[in-house]
């Protein structure tokens, strides 16, 4: 009897355990199941689906070409053709659209339109499949009248936080389900280490670090921990694969020239990490690297996407750029050979995006022989895959009311506080800011009054040239310092527009009844070519107006709102203060008024160097022979370096504490130092740390960054940051283009605090 008792209790004690496995396992596992389960579907679907219907699936159409059109051929927003929509769907099984038709409509409108596009791709194709529908949502759901429109990645990235981050691509993704859009052409990972593009801004700054980690949160906040079919979600996708971002010229679209070190170095790694993160989806870098389009690049789409960083998610090419390698990079004599190309490349799905020759050339090619059916199912699955994760065929379209938080004062709270966190002081001349809340001020400049200029590109239209009429219920600068201040202590004058002189004596008239300027200079709102430009100095027009104000001898604090780092050296000595108010989104009028007057005390740091002169655009991992000084021509000099970023109290840094005075091959050590807030308020400071190797085989940088922090302290108050480092954070590009680590000596960089180890692969 007690044998048996004891059996029992064995019995009960190993069924526990395994309970308790299997509830700890139950995410994984499920996930398992969910992705078996997936796969089976797919595979049935594609063994039943006709050459044409595949293709059709790798087709995508923009919405323009499915609209009503006046008898002069003016397109007709939001208004869709049944005879064209029937020839994309039904004639030619057309599998995702893309766009919004010329400007921002209503969630009402974006539902009825989708729904209408959806209702013909169930009901009235043979299979029944559902269009992916995809948007560049890049800092909020852009089409959509009354969306959260946070500050611009290059802005996200000044923040320095992870979290704000997420939770910012967490909200657009919920406002894009809102409007019944699933798909997101989001984040872009290229780095910004070409001023002069005109994509700058839509980068996370020139850190291969900083974006690779920020990267990985905004895939994060767009998708979840795990995309499946999460109403509130939505696939992300990371662009431009691979080399866009840095164009020998500065010009949109034009040749860069990446040596392979370099490419792995630097442009890989942020792709690799978003993979890592669970990105679903890949858009294809527009231009070329090193005489080979993109889009028709074994190497970067088979040996390294596929290859190497192990990706299997959806390839989308960008906007027209498969026919462009026939008519623009002329690899291809004919289009039937540029689709050639790009398939067997590895596109799975083509931008078209306003006819159905790729869908009739790829029919042929695959019927000739020279792509294969193979590739073709690998693409569609792909394509399958993630309509079934994203739930589309359970509910092709959302409805409006399910999302009940659109637009709310919990997402405008938020904006506010990441345009807050991205504003960064530059300079502080005398402590001229925070302003005296009894002072008069004058506030004069292009962007001063222009929601335009605080938005950017990719706002409710492509350009963002007509922000301004869907943005009523914001505050420019300017209303933001009247609403705060009163408009009897803020005067106005525009003075110059952005490329236009001064109009009349009335700034420098106006500016002897202030205490005190406010000049607001940058950018007009641009996007991809149109945003070109022959010279980085920002223009004559605006430069003549701060040498104006600065004549006055009242004291001039200069607001920069651009995209990208516009020289300022030719008047800036002349400025008291410098607040860099990047693209900062709708609540960006209010963030620079909180900051200008000290309710907010500011900790932005720059993403970038801001360079000083347009032939010295050195980033600030350059290498040693960069810094000989300027006698020798080759000083680095900046403007401002990178991380660069003031406040308005102070911090001091302990010594920096190593735990070991080596590492070994299979060791690390841990990092420690204190920070102290010494000044008389509350702040936040982002704490940067810095390898650098004194010698390699390959000349080493002065300094890397390889890990942050930001942490908010109050007066007096002080915190211990620690950091680690491990040998894989000592490996860098060799000469043979593979990633290798190698024996020295190295140095902690913190601030201005130093401290050195020494890496032997030999110690046990």
């Amino acid at each position: 009897m007690k044998k048996r008792i004891v059996i029992i209790l064995i019995v009960f004690v190993l069924l526990g355990l395994i309970m308790g496995l299997l509830i700890k396992c139950d995410v994984p596992a499920h996930s398992e199941r969910e992705g078996d389960d997936i796969k089976a579907r797919v595979n049935r679907m594609v063994s039943r689906m006709t050459l044409e219907e595949k293709v059709g699936q790798m087709t995508q159409i923009t919405l323009s070409h499915l609209l009503e059109q006046t008898d002069s051929g003016v397109k007709q927003p939001f208004r869709l053709d049944t005879t064209r929509l029937k020839e994309a769907i039904v004639d030619y099984n057309v599998g995702s659209i893309l766009n919004n038709g010329g400007h921002a409509n209503s969630r009402k409108k974006w539902h009825k339109m989708i729904s209408t596009i959806q209702q013909m791709a169930t009901e009235e194709t043979r299979l029944g499949i559902p269009v992916l529908y995809g948007i560049d949502a890049i800092h909020g759901a852009n089409y959509t009248q009354d969306a959260t429109m946070f500050p611009q990645q290059i802005a996200q990235a000044a923040t320095w936080n992870r979290d704000l981050v997420r939770q910012a691509a967490s909200v657009t993704a919920y406002e894009m389900r809102a409007s019944g859009i699933p798909w997101n052409f989001s984040p872009v990972l290229g780095l910004g280490r070409q001023p002069a593009w005109p994509r700058f801004w839509e980068t996370f700054g020139e850190d291969v670090h900083l974006t690779a980690t920020l990267g990985r949160s905004m895939v994060k906040g767009y998708q979840g921990d795990r995309l499946n079919s999460d109403s509130t979600k939505v696939a992300a996708c990371m662009k431009h694969y691979m080399g866009y971002s840095v164009p020998r010229t500065g010009k949109d679209r034009t040749p860069a020239w990446i040596p392979e070190r370099q490419l792995r170095q630097y442009f890989l790694p942020p792709f690799k990490e978003a993979v890592k993160a669970g990105v679903q989806t890949a858009m294809v870098n527009s231009g070329e690297v090193n005489g080979i389009p993109a889009h028709a690049s074994d190497f970067l789409l088979k040996d390294l996407l596929r290859g190497e960083v192990d990706f299997n998610g959806l390839v989308v090419s960008d906007w027209m750029d498969i026919r462009y390698l026939h008519t623009r990079h002329r690899i291809a004599a004919t289009q039937k050979q540029a689709v050639q190309k790009a398939i067997n490349a590895g596109v799975d799905m083509s931008m078209v995006p306003d006819n159905y020759r790729f869908a009739d050339y790829l029919v042929e090619l695959v019927e000739e022989g020279k792509v294969s059916e193979q590739r073709i199912n690998e693409a569609v699955k792909r394509i399958l895959r993630i309509k079934m994760q994203l739930g589309l065929f359970e509910q092709p379209v959302s409805e409006p009311g399910d999302y009940p938080k659109f637009a709310s004062r919990e997402f405008s709270r938020l904006n506010l506080q990441f345009a807050e966190q991205a504003i960064t002081l530059l300079k502080n001349k005398g402590q001229t800011l925070p302003l005296n809340p009894q002072a008069t001020v004058l506030v004069t400049g292009p962007t001063a009054n222009s929601m335009t200029a605080l938005n950017g590109g990719w706002s409710y239209t492509w350009q963002g040239q007509q922000t301004d009429r869907f943005m009523e219920s914001h505050n420019t600068i300017l209303e933001a310092l009247r609403q705060k201040m009163g408009r009897e202590r803020v005067l106005y004058a525009r003075g110059s527009g952005f490329d236009q002189p001064i109009q009349g004596n009335r700034p420098t008239r106006l500016a002897r009844e202030a205490d005190h300027i406010i000049l607001c200079l940058g950018e007009n709102a641009y996007c991809e070519t149109p945003g070109n430009i022959n010279d980085l100095y920002l223009p004559e027009a605006q430069k003549d107006l701060a040498l104006r104000m600065a004549q006055t001898g009242k004291p001039v604090t200069l607001v920069l709102v651009e995209g990208r780092p516009r020289l300022i050296s030719k008047f800036e000595p002349r400025m008291d203060a410098v607040v860099m108010g990047y693209l900062p989104g709708n609540r960006g009028g209010d963030a620079i008024a909180n900051v200008l007057y000290g309710d907010v005390n500011p900790s932005g740091k720059l993403p970038f160097t801001y360079p000083r002169y347009p032939n010295s655009l050195e980033t600030y991992d350059h290498k040693y022979t960069s810094t000989d000084g300027p006698q020798h021509g080759r000083g680095y000099n900046p403007q401002y370096p990178f991380g660069h970023g003031l406040s308005y109290t102070t911090f001091q840094y302990s010594d920096i504490h190593l735990s070991d005075s080596t590492m070994a091959e299979d060791g690390r050590i841990d990092v420690e130092v204190e920070v102290t807030n010494t000044g008389n308020r509350a702040g936040k400071k982002t704490v940067m740390m810095f390898l650098r190797d004194h010698y390699a085989s390959v000349t080493p940088s002065v300094r890397k960054l390889k890990a942050y922090q930001k942490i908010s302290l109050e007066a007096g108050q002080s915190k211990r940051i620690q950091f680690q480092i491990r040998p894989a954070d000592l490996m860098f590009v060799g000469a043979h283009n593979r990633w290798v680590r190698e024996e020295g000596k190295f140095s902690v960089i913190i601030a201005d605090r130093r401290a050195a180890f020494v890496f032997n692969q030999s110690q046990s």
